[in-house]
């Protein structure tokens, strides 16, 4: 669950409030118990944590990128990829137009 951040524009009060993103926005200061407390805007505050995917990941055999081709490894270089179309993969190979 998301923590929102509120200030009481009354008495300048800040709190913090662990609540469901479909819960109703707190109203009541509970330092000065106006019905003053509006909610700040703030950064997401998360942390990466874990293994991650690596590069490895799912791939068969020795291979270092699935999106090369054997064609292209033929001089040594891998060839430079072309920004797919808008709406697209380019390549077709997900179902698309192409």
């Amino acid at each position: 669950m998301p923590i929102y951040e509120y200030r009481c524009e009354a008495c300048g009060h800040e709190l913090e409030a662990i609540q469901k993103m479909s819960d109703a926005p707190l109203t009541e200061c509970p330092s000065c118990g106006q019905p003053a407390l509006r909610k700040l805007v703030s950064a997401a505050g998360f942390r990466l944590s874990g293994s991650g995917w690596y590069e490895t990941d799912f791939k068969s055999g020795n291979k270092r990128n699935l999106a090369e081709k054997s064609s292209d490894k033929s001089d040594g270089k891998a060839k430079e990829s072309k920004p797919a179309a808008a709406g697209g993969c380019g390549s077709g190979a997900c179902g698309c137009a192409g």
